[in-house]
């Protein structure tokens, strides 16, 4: 098993590296009849993409996805899906392997050069190879189509925002904000007072060399009942898994998370209740919207926690393969905080988990 393909009915694979041609993907189970708004899954590359802002990397990307096949336009110029494998590829354009030259024999403190190394015994030294961020910009393309999808076929709703940098958090609780909110400011934060101190945190330690991390939640809204198979396949089983595989992450919390620990179960148990419409639904929602690893119709609530980027511009104590001590100055172009181009892949991330649980309660066409 290579590892590189995620979900069981709505499936993403991805290929290619940071300083390769092209990065892509191949998307497999979305079904015949989707009408897909291209437009709009450019408008998410563009919110990920490098280069958008002065508190991310200094990479610029165009990031413009050519779609191979899968997708066809009707005679109302619509673009709909076949039913068949959706494949896409993005060019890298922008790249500078050189300013990598001295990781030839070396290995960056916390990253994964060394244990890519151990694993296969070689490894891509140019910009982290396949262990880059830069692979996320296919799980966006494939994210993107889920949210169209989930959108279409259950009204699902994500939206995702930057809840701490460092130490500076937001002052309220999580809750779902409209898309135009969340991207007011660089930062992706919002609350603008908090944003602008988060980005003048950001531009502090980038000037210095140096990177930190924090937390993004993300809600998706219009839940239905039932999303998540027993055990194994809880939702929340699959979506800590997909999130966990994204660079950087480090923790994942639901609903009340954490600090649910500190409560007794008086306290912390979401009583039911009858609403105005007829539906059974909860008073409050510490179960962050999954109970017993199914969906209960409440928002979807998460917290994911992300360290800060590895890759520094200041000196530090590592080794070569042989086990020499040196000290490594890095180069090359990185962002000091993940989280402002981190939104739109943790968005995607959670629709790809979405749609693929949704399908597995549907047939194969819409």
């Amino acid at each position: 098993m290579s590892g590189n393909t995620l979900g069981k009915v709505f499936q993403l694979t991805t290929f290619g590296e940071s300083h390769g041609a092209v990065v892509g993907g191949v998307i497999d189970g979305v079904p015949a009849g989707l009408v897909i708004d291209l437009e709009q899954v450019q408008t998410e590359l563009d919110r990920r993409r490098p280069g958008q802002s002065n508190i991310t990397t200094d990479r610029n990307e165009e990031d413009k996805v050519i779609f191979l096949s899968g997708i066809i336009d009707d005679e109302q110029g619509k673009s709909i899906s076949t039913g068949t494998p959706i494949a896409f590829q993005i060019k890298n354009k922008d790249v500078k392997s050189a300013d990598y030259a001295n990781l030839s024999n070396t290995f960056r403190p916390s990253h994964a050069d060394f244990t890519y190394s151990g694993k296969y015994g070689i490894r891509d030294k140019s910009g982290g190879g396949r262990s880059s961020a830069r692979e996320t910009v296919s799980r966006v393309v494939g994210g993107a189509i889920a949210q169209q999808l989930i959108k279409t076929t259950d009204g699902i709703q994500i939206t995702a925002y930057v809840d701490r940098v460092h130490e500076i958090s937001t002052p309220f609780p999580p809750k779902f904000f409209e898309r135009s909110i969340i991207d007011s400011n660089i930062v992706r934060c919002p609350s603008d007072e908090i944003a602008h101190r988060m980005i003048s945190r950001i531009e502090e330690v980038k000037k210095a060399g140096d990177s930190v991390g924090g937390s993004i939640v993300v809600v998706a809204r219009n839940m239905p009942l039932g999303l998540g198979e027993p055990v194994f396949d809880k939702l929340n089983a699959d979506l800590a898994k997909a999130l966990m595989s994204l660079p950087a992450a480090k923790g994942i919390e639901i609903g009340s998370g954490f600090s649910g620990t500190l409560i007794k179960g008086s306290e912390h148990n979401d009583e039911l209740q009858t609403n105005e419409k007829g539906y059974i639904s909860t008073t409050t929602n510490r179960s962050g919207g999954i109970q017993g690893g199914i969906s209960n119709g409440e928002d979807l609530v998460i917290r994911i926690g992300f360290k800060p980027v590895s890759t520094i511009n200041k000196p530090q104590n590592t080794v070569d393969r042989d086990g020499n001590s040196i000290v490594l100055e890095m180069k090359g172009r990185h962002d000091p905080c993940v989280l402002p181009r981190a939104v739109p892949i943790v968005e995607a991330m959670v629709a790809l988990v979405l749609a693929d649980h949704s399908l597995r309660n549907r047939t194969t066409q819409i």
